[in-house]
C-alpha cells in the first residue's frame, strides 16, 4: 500500500513539473513575441503583398490587422477602409516624381513593407508599400474585433481630460487614430509586415468583399488623379 502511494505521489509531481514546464514555456512565448502555429496558419505572407497598388488597396479590405502589445495581448482590427497613393505619377504622393527622402525610404522597399510618417507634428499614419515604384497604400480605417478595452485606454490617454467615453466604431475610423488605439508607433517604419513579431495581417474567411469606390481625401481640390483611389466596405 505504501509502494503504491509513493508511486501516486510521484505521478502527481510528473504532473505539477510538466504543468510549470508548460506554463514557463508560455509565458517565454509572450515575452518574446513569438508566433504561435495558429497566427502563422492565418497569417499573410509576402506572397499577398506582392500586387499593384490599387490591387493590394482593394485586397486590404476585410483583412485583420493584429497588433501584439508588450504583455502579449493582442488588438484586431479588420480592416474597412484604404487609399492608393500610385508613386512617382502620382502627384499627392509623398514618391510623388520618384522623390526619395529619409523619411519615404519605406515607400521604395519590398511589397509589405510598413510605412510610418508623422502629419501635423504629433498624429501618425500607417502605410503599406505595394509593387510599382514608390508606391504605397494607406490604412485610414479598421473596425475593431479584438481587445476594445485597450485601445479605448491607448485614445483616451491622447484625450482631454473628462472627454466623453469612445464608441468602439469610433477608436479606429481615422488613419491617426488608427495608429492610437493600435499603439502602432513611428519606430514600426520600415518593418516588414509579412515577418514582423509585433504586427501582422491575418485573413478572414468569412468576411464579404463589398467594394465602394471613391475619391481620396483632399483629392476634390488638389492634383486629382485620373480615378477614384480611395477602397472600402
Amino acid at each position: 500500500m505504501a509502494g503504491k502511494k509513493r508511486k501516486m505521489a510521484a505521478a502527481a509531481g510528473d504532473q505539477d513539473v510538466n504543468k510549470r514546464e508548460k506554463q514557463t514555456g508560455e509565458e517565454e512565448e509572450k515575452r518574446s513575441g513569438s508566433l504561435t502555429g495558429n497566427d502563422l496558419q492565418l497569417r499573410l505572407g509576402e506572397e499577398f503583398f506582392q500586387q499593384p497598388c490599387i490591387s493590394l488597396a482593394k485586397a486590404f479590405l476585410g483583412k485583420v490587422l493584429v497588433r501584439r502589445c508588450a504583455d502579449g495581448a493582442e488588438l484586431r482590427g479588420r480592416i474597412v477602409e484604404t487609399e492608393a497613393y500610385l508613386g512617382g505619377e502620382d502627384q499627392a504622393s509623398h514618391s510623388a516624381g520618384g522623390k526619395r527622402t529619409k523619411r519615404n525610404t519605406a515607400m521604395f522597399m519590398k511589397p509589405g513593407t510598413i510605412y510610418v510618417y508623422p502629419i501635423y507634428g504629433i498624429h501618425l499614419c500607417m502605410n503599406v508599400s505595394s509593387e510599382g515604384e514608390g508606391a504605397a497604400v494607406l490604412l485610414r480605417s479598421v473596425e475593431p474585433l479584438q481587445g476594445q478595452s485597450v485601445m479605448r485606454r491607448l485614445r483616451e490617454a491622447r484625450r482631454k481630460g473628462g472627454a466623453r467615453q469612445l464608441k468602439d466604431k469610433e477608436l479606429c475610423n481615422g488613419p491617426s487614430k488608427l495608429c492610437q488605439a493600435l499603439d502602432i508607433p513611428r519606430g514600426f517604419d520600415c518593418r516588414d509586415l509579412a515577418s514582423d513579431p509585433e504586427v501582422w495581417l491575418e485573413g478572414d474567411p468569412n468576411t464579404i468583399q463589398m467594394i465602394v469606390t471613391s475619391g481620396r481625401m483632399g483629392d476634390e481640390v488638389k492634383n486629382p488623379p485620373p480615378q477614384p483611389l480611395k477602397y472600402s466596405q
